[in-house]
């Protein structure tokens, strides 16, 4: 039997609890029957639905006995291959980290700034007595 091919539409069209289609390794896998009885919670998986999760899959570091449930849901190959599209958890996770480099960014440099400042006016007010 031939690997069927799914195309990105029809990708998209899965991404419901009713029918979901989630996107590993260039593979789609029907995980709807799963949904349910993933430990993350339902609500993790969800955001992850008709889109590439390779890198959310990754990160999270599954286990063997995650990745041996797979193959019983494997629908078939992607259309585009190894195309990246980009997660949507994986997208809010980028903003996060940006955002809590920038802030911490700013605090960096302005507290080390004011202690030094405050030493030296402290040097100047106490030398000058």
């Amino acid at each position: 039997m031939a690997a069927k091919t799914v195309t990105i539409d029809e990708l998209r069209a899965h991404k419901t609890k009713e029918s979901f289609y989630i996107l590993i390794h260039g593979k789609v896998y029907d995980a709807t029957k799963f949904i349910d009885e993933h430990p993350g919670g339902d609500e993790v998986i969800l955001a992850e639905g008709g889109q590439d999760a390779t890198e959310a899959f990754e990160d999270v570091g599954h286990s063997d006995e995650a990745r041996a449930l797979l193959p019983s849901m494997l629908v078939g190959e992607f259309e585009g291959g190894n195309l990246k599209l980009k997660s949507g958890a994986a997208a809010a996770q980028a903003d996060r980290v940006s955002g809590a480099v920038e802030k911490g960014s700013m605090a960096s440099y302005f507290i080390p700034l004011a202690l030094l400042g405050g030493y030296f006016a402290w040097r100047y007010y106490s030398t000058n007595a």
